[in-house]
């Protein structure tokens, strides 16, 4: 098969598509022949060694949608050519709150999903979600759990809820205010481009704040007639995690899923204890979030935001491109037309 191989720590540039051994499913397993993957900040960040646990050779990528082209043994309910979605949260564990031990992400350990062809474990295998191009399939799986993790498991958004959503643009928080609006929160969201605001808005934000020109913790108060949002996801980090605790309602729930922006360098805690907040960790999701995150999308459901489809002989260039977070929704690497 064909598929982009890391050797070592590189610029995304150096990436090629190379031709490799077709993967052969053991107990329990499956091999899906791929039509389509997506492009997480996970997959640049292994390219270029800020990832914890690299080994080499590995074949990144995380997400993906095809159809099952061999089944390993102990494998029952699915058959050769069947349409499916993969579920990259491996080996979640018994306890739905906390992932187990030997939880892992496709694409590091395992080889990922920027190949023809990819073996998976066939608990990690669901229906491809009717009425979605494969693109827009292959856009759900790791941005989508996250985000359906954050904003209904950890973050409990309710209709009465208003939200807001920091930073948007990026995959999971556009999911976070797709699933947002979805369950008739009111949801306002933050950005350094008036360009991706007036996207969001487009999507159904009800307002959004520039960072770089208005004092947003400022601005989202007086849209809530001074109280704060009821809950807030944040996947920023940095000082914009010290803002959410300031802009929050008493009471209210921060959802942090990330840190792109590194560390907070000072934290008021006591603005977590006199304001009574819940502030919340989460990170991808259990297989009952996967099933919840599907059960939003597809047929006469929602529709994922898909802002660039590049050939997969392109994932190099692809990674330079999300580098710069210029994209608004997922990018999409279409996998089936490598040959």
């Amino acid at each position: 098969m064909k598929a982009i191989v890391l050797h070592q720590v590189t610029e995304p540039e150096a990436l090629h598509l190379e031709e490799v051994a077709d993967p052969t499913p053991e107990q329990g397993e499956v091999v899906v022949r791929l039509r389509a993957a997506s492009l997480n900040h996970r997959d640049l960040n292994i390219c270029q060694g800020q990832y914890a646990g690299l080994r080499f050779p590995i074949i990144p990528g995380s997400d993906g949608v095809g159809e099952i082209a061999a089944i390993g043994t102990a494998v029952e309910g699915w058959k050769v050519g069947d349409a499916v979605i993969i579920n990259p949260s491996l080996d979640w564990g018994d306890d739905p709150h906390v992932q187990g031990p030997t939880w892992r992400i496709l694409g590091l350990p395992d080889n990922g999903t920027f190949a023809e062809l990819v073996k998976v474990p066939a608990s990690a295998i669901y229906p491809r979600p009717a009425g979605l191009t494969d693109e827009q399939a292959a856009a759900l799986p790791l941005a989508g759990l996250t985000a359906y993790r954050a904003t209904v498991t950890r973050g409990e958004v309710q209709s009465s809820d208003t939200v807001l959503i920091t930073g948007i643009g990026g995959g999971v928080a556009t999911f976070a205010l797709l699933i947002a609006k979805y369950m008739g929160a009111r949801v306002s969201v933050t950005s350094g481009s008036y360009d991706k605001i007036e996207r969001a808005c487009s999507l159904g934000a009800d307002e959004g704040y520039n960072y770089k020109t208005t004092d947003w913790v400022k601005a989202v108060r007086s849209f809530t007639n001074g109280k704060g949002p009821d809950l807030i996801i944040d996947s920023t980090g940095g000082r914009t995690f010290e803002q959410a605790l300031d802009a929050v309602r008493p009471g209210g729930r921060v959802v942090s899923y990330g840190a792109t922006t590194g560390i907070t360098p000072e934290l008021t805690v006591r603005r977590v204890y006199w304001k009574q907040l819940n502030v919340r960790g989460s990170t991808m999701g259990s297989p009952a979030d996967f099933r919840g995150m599907l059960s939003l999308f597809g047929e006469n459901g929602l529709r994922p935001v898909v802002d660039k489809v590049f050939p997969l002989a392109e994932a190099g260039a692809t990674l330079r491109y999300m580098g710069q977070a210029a994209q608004f929704g997922k990018i999409v690497l279409r996998v089936s037309a490598t040959t």
